[in-house]
């Protein structure tokens, strides 16, 4: 009998963000094939009895090709056994989730999706940014400041005239670079924006700043992501500024992780008028 697929989302690093449909199918999984971003403390919930393979791909550093990953997927599954494909952050947010499918189709395996908590979700959460609000940015834009080779960059001048709040996955390490492109797609210098680095996780980071004050920002260490907009005035200063305790996780081996947080804040927050929110 052919086994099945499940197409894993980790969350961006903690582990009480999983899904409880994640944790049941990793302490059940027969085989494990995780990327480099999965947090440690995620990957100890694997069973002893399973089979693990890393199969990330981090920074232009290859540990195995695409193709070999389908080819193993593939393999495992039609060996008999359950296999997770365990992807850090949602595996349908640049995860190269789309690829996978189409090998599990073509070579007829059935598969499963299981959604994860988003990167630019952990993100916001941490540090405390609605990535929408109806005073500031009725719209959300996701996208990547890194290419495939022969595809089409995203036209950022129309996504920036917009008014949505922008969220930049892998902005790379040159933030002068970054902040230079946000304005000349037409984003003002003083547009508030705020860097990210490993979010919910033992080593995150945040720095708020402009998107002209970008150039002169300090380098964060990866994975790191950037929201731009308005609502980036929402940031609470105070709350960043403290260190947070992440809870001890549930598994065998409860590991209570401390998480220091550190925060510039070069602009105030607005005074956005309050009023009540309609009922949902």
């Amino acid at each position: 009998m052919k086994g099945k697929v499940y197409l894993v989302g980790a969350g961006p690093g903690d582990p009480e963000l999983l899904t409880l449909k994640a944790l049941r199918l990793l302490r059940t999984a027969q085989a494990v094939l995780h990327d480099d971003l999965v947090a440690p403390e995620i990957l100890r919930l694997i069973p002893a009895s399973a089979q693990v393979h890393s199969v990330g791909k981090r920074c232009g550093k290859k540990k195995i090709m695409q193709q070999e990953i389908h080819f193993l997927m593939i393999a495992l599954a039609d060996s008999g056994l359950r296999v997770v494909r365990l992807k850090s952050g949602d595996p349908l947010i640049f995860g190269r989730a789309g690829e996978e499918i189409q090998a599990l189709r073509r070579a007829n395996i059935p598969y499963e999706i299981v959604p994860g908590v988003s990167a630019s979700l952990g993100a916001a959460a941490v540090a405390h940014i609605p990535l929408t609000d109806r005073r500031a940015s009725s719209a959300l834009v996701l996208l990547t400041a890194h290419q495939a080779a022969g595809s089409e960059a995203a036209d950022w001048s129309k996504l920036a005239g917009s008014g949505a709040t922008l969220v930049v996955y892998m902005p790379g390490k040159n933030y002068s670079e970054l902040s230079l492109k946000l304005q000349a797609a037409g984003l003002a210098p003083q547009t508030p924006c705020a860097i990210l680095s490993r979010v919910t996780t033992p080593q995150q980071r945040t720095h708020l700043t402009t998107v002209d004050g970008m150039r002169s920002a300090r380098h964060l260490p990866a994975p790191t992501l950037l929201i731009v907009g308005e609502v980036v005035r929402f940031a609470d200063p105070a709350s960043l500024a403290q260190n947070c305790i992440l809870p001890t996780i549930s598994s065998n081996r409860g590991v209570r992780l401390p998480v220091p947080m550190f925060a510039d804040f070069p602009f105030q927050s607005s005074a956005f008028e309050k009023d009540e929110e309609p009922t949902a």
